[in-house]
């Protein structure tokens, strides 16, 4: 079922949301593009003449702190929907359900943090029940926790007949399947961040599907080492040189182009303060390390962008969070949005890639910025996510 088959009128719609938002310390929201992610579901069903009741985890409470009660984000809520936010200190018995039941057509409920209740995130299905007494229809729009099999992402949804997913999700699943399933070709994906380690499923489970592969960031160091070349100080993982070997064999056998920088800036120690220089990337001398692309592989990286017809961006090209190293990551964002604006459907997620292209202002010129982490890597590791597969059944 879809959004729009829903008859919504006179009825409550329970939607899971993510809602876990970064508060500084007197509580205030300081990232809302959760909660602007979500508005889009939330004013359908109120336009359509339903009611919305909103659950959500924030953080990861041991007990019930303060500091992770959901109390803290109504007010924000409030002004991005443009509604008055009710809030109830439960997400489950008679307050709740009280709470519930007075909820007028055109009202939004807030309930507080599921994961105040142990019985969330172990899956428990007596919880899952609990909760779904709370409304007619469920709508799961919280993509960012689509991966994990918790009571109210992948257990809820069989107590409902009338079930769907949000906009929200829908662009998610969307565009992931614009790459994965229907991509136009060229498909070109730039891999970064440090580890071979965190990529080795997506990159195995791409490398068939994907035309180049650029692969940057502290990653690159293993495969260079793996081949040979003089890394100095760089970061590595010596234990999957064989594994880097075996991946550009097979991208060999797939006709799959793996790019990899040729040139990187070097530093003296891991500080913005420290010596830099530039270097070819296999002949780092001993002593410095690697920290950023140079120029000739920015360059070499923008020719391959601007021929994509589809481009998936994860992870960054260096560390970004140091100015004298973000140039590279800088030049991805600005070669990926060119190629963008020229036509090529580009979809941007991992938190650091997604922090980059925020900080650097590139947010409104890719086609679509992923807004779960997690969930999108296991998307690319071509597993099928619970609060997905839930939906199905």
């Amino acid at each position: 079922m879809t959004i729009d088959q829903i008859n919504f009128e006179n009825k409550k719609a329970l939607i899971r949301v993510d809602f876990n938002v970064p508060l500084d310390e007197d509580f205030n929201v300081t990232d809302a593009n959760r909660i602007e992610a979500a508005k889009d579901t939330i004013i359908y069903v109120l336009e359509q003449g339903g009611s919305v009741i909103l659950m959500s985890h924030l953080g990861r409470p041991k007990n019930r702190e303060e500091e992770f009660s959901l109390r803290h984000v109504v007010e924000k809520a409030g002004d991005i929907l443009g509604v008055q936010v009710k809030f109830v200190e439960d997400c489950k018995g008679e307050l709740a359900q009280k709470a519930a039941q007075d909820l007028e057509p055109g009202e939004v409920l807030l309930l507080e943090n599921l994961r105040y209740y142990s019985e969330e995130t172990a899956g428990n299905t007596a919880f899952a029940k609990a909760l779904s007494q709370l409304g007619d229809v469920y709508i799961n729009d919280a993509f960012g926790t689509a991966h994990r099999a918790h009571a109210s992402t992948a257990i809820i949804a069989q107590f409902f007949k009338e079930k769907c997913f949000g906009m929200l999700m829908n662009r998610e699943i969307q565009s992931l399947d614009k790459v994965l399933k229907t991509p136009e070709r060229p498909l070109v994906a730039i891999l970064g961040g440090a580890k071979v380690s965190s990529k080795i499923t997506v990159i195995e489970n791409i490398l068939t599907k994907v035309d180049d592969l650029i692969i940057a960031g502290g990653m690159a160091y293993t495969f260079i080492k793996a081949q040979g070349g003089k890394i100095g100080d760089s970061l590595v993982e010596d234990d999957k040189q064989k594994l880097a070997l075996e991946i550009l064999a097979k991208a060999k056998e797939t006709n799959t182009n793996i790019h990899l920088p040729v040139d990187v800036v070097i530093a003296n120690s891991f500080s913005e303060l420290a010596s830099i220089d530039t270097s070819a990337i296999n002949e780092i001398p001993d002593g410095w390390m690697g920290l950023d692309i140079g120029e000739k592989s920015r360059q070499e990286f923008h020719n391959i962008l601007q021929g994509a017809k589809t481009i998936l961006w994860n992870g960054p090209a260096g560390v970004f969070e140091m100015e004298p190293f973000a140039k590279g990551t800088i030049a991805l964002g600005t070669s990926v949005a060119m190629a963008t604006k020229n036509g090529a459907f580009s979809l941007v997620g991992g938190g650091d890639s997604v922090a980059a292209v925020k900080q650097f202002g590139f947010e409104d010129q890719v086609s679509y910025v992923s807004t779960g982490g997690g969930a999108m890597l296991e998307m690319l590791e071509g597993k099928e996510l619970p609060g997905i597969a839930a939906m199905k059944k």
